[in-house]
């Protein structure tokens, strides 16, 4: 039996953004394209913008993954807000 040790990390990161028409769709896109899982998101409407609150889990670097958020157009500011490392092990037969 073969254990597998992948190395993740936890962010937090507040983005703030224009409420247009599947303008979190595109958000929750760039995310999962640039590998990265959302194990939360909390998302509030003040005015014409829409404040989200995520957490994610990948094992890239968060920077690349910032930078491509705010090149959406929608896109006012992204921020990280903290970062935790996580182990998960992977059992194989």
């Amino acid at each position: 039996m073969n254990t597998t040790t992948q190395d993740t990390s936890s962010y937090q990161m507040n983005c703030r953004m224009s409420q247009e028409a599947a303008a979190l769709e595109r958000l929750c896109q760039v995310v999962r394209i640039r590998g990265f899982r959302i194990s939360k998101l909390a998302m509030e409407r003040m005015g014409e913008e829409l404040d989200i609150a995520l957490t994610l889990e990948g094992s890239r670097p968060i920077g690349m993954l910032q930078s491509q958020l705010e090149k959406l157009h929608t896109v006012a500011a992204v921020e990280l807000v903290e970062r935790t490392a996580l182990t998960t092990s992977t059992r194989s037969a």
